[in-house]
């Protein structure tokens, strides 16, 4: 074999795969980051960021994105645009088929592609993802002091966003498009009691009112009492529609993990796709996965918190098991000195 070997590299430009390449950089392993068809991630969609350490003041999530990706580059993490389409896991190297054309080796792995939240298909969603339209109220729930929103989801982390947007709202509506909540009874329950959240039932949203500059100023509402509006409008149906005022719109109907180019290479998976992580020996959590040499950091790894802080942390997590990792592949590589008589 005649290409080059790597001996680490990070799938994923987002915190996680930044922080990853930090540690790495600094411990001489000269990681190469593959920044992925967006790079810097979901961060990227956020234009203040207000709950990350170190900065009092807030920063651009574009910002503290490329700050990550210049203390990378500071270090000697080397970046190339790419994602993996195809990964060949079970013997060393691994084996890396770009969307470029390329295939590349390495001797270890951190995934950190992230997961990508799921929109609804509403008109100007696009333009006003990060102004006013958001996916993670922890993020920006702040920046809606005594607005009204619109959250748009029926699960338990619809209620939870919900519930943690009432602290800052004047008023939070729940926008679904059935009769029936997909959520846990509890916090259902929670959410229904809030003097502060109500419930637009059998409702979609259909389009986002606003600009960039004003942010959302309101949203368009379609509603059938049969539940499902829009395919009931798509095929000729009668529907009512609504226009409402409201300052900021929440999606919170899922997330999904970037990690379709690991079907049948043995990392191990939930059923949304999320990389379940191995404990160590003494039962303490690692970043490794189920296959020697790859690891995992970041929201692809974690379907519950999903924060920037987080997936840093993790990502250096992966990189310190992954230094660990290459020492006890260098170790059983050298050659066992013999006696000699």
């Amino acid at each position: 074999m005649t290409e080059d070997i790597h001996d680490l590299v990070i799938a994923g430009s987002g915190v996680a795969g930044l922080s990853a390449a930090v540690y790495a950089a600094r411990a001489d392993l000269d990681p190469f980051v593959l920044e992925g068809d967006e790079p810097g991630g979901q961060l990227t969609l956020t234009t203040d960021v207000e709950n990350y350490l170190g900065f009092p003041d807030g920063v651009g999530g574009m910002d503290l994105v490329q700050r990550g990706k210049e203390q990378a580059k500071q270090f000697g993490a080397q970046f190339q645009h790419g994602r993996i389409e195809d990964a060949v896991l079970d013997e060393q190297p691994l084996e890396l088929s770009l969307s470029t054309g390329d295939t590349i080796y390495t001797r270890s792995m951190i995934v950190a592609t992230g997961a990508s939240a799921r929109w609804v298909g509403a008109e100007n969603e696009e333009e006003l993802m990060g102004h006013g339209l958001s996916t993670c109220a922890t993020c920006d729930g702040a920046f809606h002091r005594g607005d009204d929103i619109l959250v748009v989801g029926g699960g338990d982390s619809a209620m939870e966003e919900a519930l943690f947007l009432a602290k800052f709202a004047d008023s939070v509506t729940v926008v679904h498009r059935r009769e029936e909540l997909r959520a846990s009874e509890i916090m259902a329950d929670r959410a229904r009691e809030h003097e502060d959240i109500q419930f637009r039932w059998n409702t979609e949203l259909e389009a986002i009112h606003g600009s960039q500059t004003e942010g959302v100023t309101g949203a368009t509402l379609v509603f059938h009492p049969e539940g499902y509006p829009k395919e009931k409008g798509e095929s000729g149906i009668d529907v009512d529609r609504e226009t409402v005022e409201v300052g900021g719109v929440f999606y919170a109907v899922g997330h999904t993990p970037n990690t379709q180019f690991l079907d049948g290479t043995g990392v191990e998976r939930d059923e949304s796709g999320y990389i379940f992580t191995q404990t160590d020996a003494a039962g303490r959590p690692t970043a490794q996965t189920a296959v020697d040499g790859v690891f995992a950091a970041g929201d692809v790894a974690d379907p519950r918190y999903r924060q920037a802080i987080t997936s840093a942390g993790t990502g250096s997590m992966a990189a310190l098991d992954a230094e660990a990792f290459l020492e006890t592949l260098q170790d059983e590589d050298e050659p066992t000195a013999t006696a000699t008589a």
